[in-house]
């Protein structure tokens, strides 16, 4: 991780225009539908804070995939401005914007998304690859970082699912983005897992990672600094209720 300078603020809308990651205004997304339009976000504006970790909530049908595929550099808005780390995402091309979403979002998700057929260490060192460098000692230490140095030759099916999510956030982490982007990631686990993946999640947050959490868990929400809740494609953001810690790069 590049060395970061702590910054703590009493109040975050303070530090938001100068710190955020990720600012959405007035962004919009639609798709054609049998003879209408679907509006599956509407009118969103809002700004994640460098350091901070949000919890995205909503029922069903409320709009979360489509934030969490814009988010992710996935799809592009309608209407409106999104901008990741200061960049404008609709004026980069489809080359551009697969090389920015492989160095600025590491991704975790609900089904891990594991290659079977490659080990432990293999899949971790495949973001590398898509991230035109590889190098084993740096995936065997994001391994060993999720408590898995010991199982880095194992293949998936020999891992449990707990310890498969634990290689689908090491494979996040190994480009050392600066957004960690968790779609249900406690989704598939047993309690004790889950309370592994928690923690680990925790543990990454205090070492400066900004951490966009979707999740139907009021506990897993419960750990975030803040939540933005969707209805119908509406955002909702709960204001910080306390100190906030962010980081800048």
């Amino acid at each position: 991780m590049n060395n970061v300078e702590l910054v703590t603020t009493l109040n975050a809308s303070q530090t938001r225009a100068e710190c955020a990651v990720i600012a959405l205004t007035h962004v919009s997304r639609e798709y054609p539908g049998h003879g209408t339009t679907v509006r599956a976000l509407d009118d969103a504006t809002f700004s994640i804070v460098a350091g901070e970790w949000v919890a995205i909530t909503g029922p069903s049908g409320s709009g979360k995939s489509t934030l969490v595929n814009m988010l992710g550099c996935l799809d592009r808005p309608t209407a409106g401005t999104l901008k990741i780390d200061g960049h404008d995402v609709a004026a980069m091309s489809p080359t551009e914007l697969d090389r920015f979403r492989a160095d600025k979002i590491g991704f975790i998700f609900q089904q891990f998304h594991l290659i079977p057929y490659l080990s432990a260490l293999e899949n971790v060192m495949l973001a590398q690859y898509f991230h035109s460098m590889t190098d084993e000692a740096e995936a065997r230490q994001a391994l060993t970082r999720v408590g898995l140095g010991d199982r880095a030759s194992h293949l998936p099916s020999e891992l449990s699912g707990g310890e498969q999510q634990r290689v689908c956030i090491a494979r996040a982490l190994i480009n050392n983005p600066p957004i960690l982007l968790a779609d249900e990631p406690t989704g598939n686990l047993d309690a004790a897992n889950q309370k592994i993946v928690a923690d680990l999640l925790q543990d990454l947050h205090r070492n400066g990672n900004t951490i966009v959490m979707v999740t139907h868990d009021p506990e897993m929400a419960g750990l975030a600094q803040r939540r933005i809740a969707l209805s119908h494609g509406k955002v909702f953001c709960h204001p910080v209720g306390g100190p906030v810690v962010t980081l800048k790069r």
